[in-house]
């Protein structure tokens, strides 16, 4: 590499068009076209593969939530980084998921930045959920983690306390699953096989938009039969 190159990751390289002097627009609005396309088709094959693999394990999932629900449970969603976002948003889509859909309890174990601050400065980041579940975590209690990687240690923690306290454990996983996908107090499992980050988190968004749908549709059959 010359002494008047871009190095790699540098904003030259990352849009080299940006810096050229003169832009060809119609070459790189192509680029953008033909990137937008490549990147739809890829994020619909893997919706396509889990809805094969997991579509039956998903109504299970649903059935054994919505049971929960009945009971007096809630659910507690929680992940790091832009799956702490995830799960704040799979929280809110239960607590208010606006027009006549029926709302439900839950919590994000990421929101609250003095419980979560104050766990990781006084005793460590492993613990930052695990605590949390210890605390407040029910029987009938839903634990939802979400985790690109498998592998978050305070993910991994929280799962073995919300198993050992008797909640239902579902989590979200990239990859192939990483640690997670080894665990056996992990009662659902749906993990998006991608090493894209950006594909992962957009196809898990699509699972637990399933998944809400799911468990509304069981609570309301459920209701309809004491009826």
């Amino acid at each position: 590499m010359g002494p008047d190159e871009p190095g790699v990751g540098s904003m030259e390289s990352l849009y080299p068009f940006l810096y050229a002097g003169t832009t060809d627009l119609p070459a790189v609005l192509e680029e953008v076209r033909r990137s937008t396309i490549a990147k739809a088709e890829e994020i619909i094959e893997l919706r396509r593969v889990i809805s094969e693999r997991d579509g039956a394990r998903l109504t299970s999932c649903a059935a054994d939530a919505a049971a929960r629900f009945a009971a007096g449970g809630r659910l507690l969603a929680f992940g790091n980084g832009g799956s702490a976002t995830d799960a704040q948003q799979l929280a809110t889509l239960f607590l208010n998921p606006g027009g006549d859909a029926r709302p439900l309890p839950a919590l994000g174990l990421a929101a609250d930045t003095s419980v979560v601050t104050a766990l990781c400065n006084d005793i460590g980041v492993d613990v930052v959920f695990a605590r949390q579940i210890a605390a407040f975590g029910r029987r009938n209690d839903i634990a939802v983690g979400l985790s690109t990687s498998g592998n978050s240690d305070n993910l991994l923690r929280a799962f073995d306390e919300a198993s050992r306290r008797g909640l239902l454990t579902i989590g979200f996983a990239g990859y192939q699953g990483g640690k997670m996908a080894e665990m056996d107090s992990i009662d659902y499992l749906f993990v998006a096989p991608s090493s894209s980050v950006h594909r992962i988190q957009e196809a898990q968004t699509t699972v637990y938009h399933i998944l809400w749908e799911l468990t509304l549709a069981e609570l309301g059959r459920a209701e309809a039969v004491v009826r």
